[in-house]
């Protein structure tokens, strides 16, 4: 076993950089298909009619521009312009008609190509989909296979142990033997979606430790698209969604507060005080639930997507968790608080308590 584990472990800096390669190549797409999806739920992606000639499930290039501004996903037109060029050119998107190379601020009709069938599944592509779909599946799932992990003092998100994760594959029927599963845990490496946590092997069945390089289930802005760097934008991992980083000063989970002043669990139960208490239901679209967990001890919400689901159950800025699906947090900070949503169900009930208004 140690002969075979040092033949097969090494990573080369090419193996390396065309992983990285391949996972912003990822989060292209998956950026993309969230918006698909955000669509096809608003009904801006309909069947729509053109001299006499129906073109299903397709959006209008001007209407889109105006939903991502409303949308506040851009500023302004030229910005929606560039991000759906940018759609365009990674051939996520065309023209209905393949009649126009660029995206055009007027009234001609687009699709996706994963709509009308024609979004090219090369072997990346596939591999990507494969990843996806077991990362939805760990999630779902209610074995601890993935969880939180600790290794030479440093904690690593989104975890699992190889010969575990080859377990589950072979119950799951996701593959028939072990040497197969060890095969597809090899290609999810060489492709970017999953890594060995300290990057020092490749995937061998064993008791190494791997982690899922991306959090499938955040909700990705769409400016991130034109950030050629793409993957220096801080990833808050626990968190249903992520904001950019405000300021540079601290480490990558250093975001600067929403909270006027911090308050113990004591003065938010304490009897006649001045905090109310609010229930939400929230239940996650495609991309998450749309909001950001931050503190200790209370945690607060320090933000919420104005699009998202958390906002259209009315969550606000400075509400602070007291439960979640009925388990009482106050005294947890917010990584514990954010893991339990992430593996939780789609539908989540939070209990917050806000200071009242005089």
């Amino acid at each position: 076993m140690l002969s075979r584990l040092s033949e097969m472990d090494g990573i080369g800096n090419t193996m390396q950089k065309k992983a990285a390669e391949l996972e912003r190549m990822a989060e292209v797409l998956v950026t993309g298909e969230q918006l698909r999806l955000r669509l096809h739920e608003a009904k801006v992606i309909k069947d729509r009619r053109h001299h006499l000639r129906t073109y299903p499930n397709c959006f209008v290039a001007k209407e889109i521009v105006d939903w991502l501004i409303e949308h506040k996903e851009a500023s302004d037109r030229d910005t929606a312009n560039k991000i759906m060029q940018k759609l365009l050119d990674q051939s996520i998107i065309h023209h209905v008609c393949d009649e126009h190379k660029e995206f055009k601020d007027m009234k001609l009709f687009y699709r996706f190509r994963k709509d009308d069938g024609t979004f090219p599944l090369d072997s990346e592509a596939r591999v990507l989909m494969r990843g996806q779909r077991i990362y939805e599946k760990l999630m779902n799932t209610e074995n601890n296979l993935l969880q939180t992990r600790e290794e030479e003092g440093v904690t690593y998100e989104r975890t699992l142990v190889a010969s575990e994760f080859i377990d589950w594959l072979l119950q799951g029927g996701e593959m028939p033997t072990r040497e197969e599963a060890e095969q597809l845990g090899r290609r999810l490496l060489e492709h970017g979606i999953i890594q060995h946590v300290s990057n020092k092997h490749h995937f061998v069945d064993g008791g190494l430790l791997y982690q899922f390089r991306m959090n499938f289930r955040r909700r990705r802005r769409l400016l991130e698209l034109l950030n050629e760097r793409c993957r220096s934008i801080p990833e808050n991992h626990d968190s249903p969604f992520c904001l950019r980083k405000q300021g540079s000063e601290g480490g990558n989970t250093s975001f600067l507060s929403v909270l006027k002043r911090q308050v113990s669990p004591e003065e938010l139960q304490a009897p006649g005080g001045t905090f109310i208490k609010k229930t939400f239901t929230i239940v996650g679209d495609a991309v998450g639930w749309g909001f950001v967990v931050r503190g200790s001890k209370p945690c607060h919400i320090q933000a919420v997507d104005p699009g998202g689901p958390a906002a259209a159950a009315g969550m606000k800025v400075c509400q602070f968790v007291v439960a979640v699906n009925g388990m009482n947090v106050l005294n947890l900070d917010y990584r514990t608080v954010s893991n339990l949503i992430l593996t939780g169900p789609r539908t989540v009930v939070m209990e917050v308590m806000e200071e009242a208004e005089y």
